[in-house]
């Protein structure tokens, strides 16, 4: 496959294009918004639908009406547009439909800044919105891997017929690196038997509906969607580890910040000091049973983050008390850098 260089929010939407996404419904935010204009570009020209929203609230309800007909359909913010897309997620959970929702994460609380963090962690994997639902948290360390992460968001989310989250920050999505882009003649998109796409007077309507006003009815369809996502944590678990077989301490990082950690864990075996890295690919599903068996053969894992800490309480429910955790993170857009993480090492080896 050819290679092309590319930015990664723009390798973003060309990859949703080519998984099948026609339809966008966006809002402008930094540094996200390339993902908009590129979509604003192309979609008239491939026979989509592009929409900037009024609001952020507005996309994510029209996300809800096109998944609801059966369409691939996807939107993209950034961390204050997310919390105004969250009550909306939790009704696209509650009605059972697939999309995938783009997070390319700046610094806050509030406005916060416009810098890459990763304090959106919470809000991702423990349900932004209300109610008892999941969301699959992807979230790539590449622009390669951005591309190969957005078809995979579709294609998790038409499986089990739920949103995915695409979650990266404002160094991946400002970075350009060569990329290739999978073939994808002849590949069909799921027949979605259960879209509100007309009756043509041959089936019953398909209602699309998350209000329940039973309380029974709406337990027994909450505890069968858990058994979705028990099936889910059992076969939808993705991680990198490297050099985790001889390692006296691992690190625990994803996105942008686990590239930073690999440099620093470099510097650290030149020197003679056993480090290794768990990199979770998957936010939710965590790769909870991979870290709870590195911490019963290690001194210490570290766990290192571009917030106040926040994975870090998902590393330590799995390590389970078996070894010492500790934190290292950077916050407010401040980025960490090789030299202080080599530092945060040599303290606990």
């Amino acid at each position: 496959m050819d290679k092309v260089l590319m930015k990664g929010n723009e390798a973003i939407a060309e990859a949703a294009i080519r998984a099948g996404c026609r339809h966008f419904f966006g809002y402008p935010i930094t540094p996200q918004t390339e993902i908009s204009a590129y979509m604003a570009r192309r979609m008239p020209k491939i026979g989509g639908t592009f929409l900037q929203a009024e609001s952020e609230v507005a996309a994510i309800n029209m996300v809800y009406g096109a998944a609801g007909a059966g369409v691939r359909a996807m939107t993209s913010s950034s961390s204050p547009g997310i919390s105004l897309k969250s009550e909306g997620i939790s009704y696209i959970a509650g009605a059972d439909l697939p999309c995938v929702i783009v997070n390319i994460v700046r610094a806050g609380p509030g406005l916060g800044g416009i810098q890459p963090a990763q304090s959106d962690y919470f809000q991702a994997v423990k349900g932004g919105g209300h109610g008892d639902y999941r969301m699959i948290v992807v979230a790539p360390s590449s622009i390669q891997e951005i591309v190969d992460s957005t078809f995979l968001a579709f294609d998790l989310a038409d499986k089990y017929r739920m949103p995915v989250m695409l979650m990266g920050d404002g160094m991946l999505g400002q970075m350009m690196e060569p990329v290739a882009f999978p073939d994808t003649t002849g590949v069909k998109l799921p027949e979605k038997e259960w879209a509100t796409t007309g009756t043509k007077k041959m089936r019953k309507p398909n209602i699309i509906n998350s209000l329940y006003i039973q309380p029974d009815e709406l337990e027994a369809l909450i505890k069968n969607r858990w058994k979705k996502y028990i099936e889910i944590e059992q076969n939808e678990v993705r991680f990198e580890a490297e050099g985790t077989e001889d390692a006296e301490i691992i690190l625990v990082a994803y996105g942008a910040t686990a590239r930073i950690v690999k440099a620093a864990i470099k510097k650290a075996r030149e020197n003679g000091i056993k480090a290794g890295l768990i990199r979770p690919i998957t936010l939710w599903p965590f790769p909870s049973d991979v870290i709870s068996a590195a911490a019963k053969k290690v001194k210490a894992i570290l766990c290192v983050e571009m917030s106040m800490g926040q994975m870090v309480e998902d590393v330590r429910l799995s390590a389970a008390g078996a070894c010492p955790v500790h934190f290292y993170g950077r916050t407010g857009g401040v980025v960490p850098i090789p030299a202080d993480v080599y530092d945060e090492i040599r303290r606990y080896v």
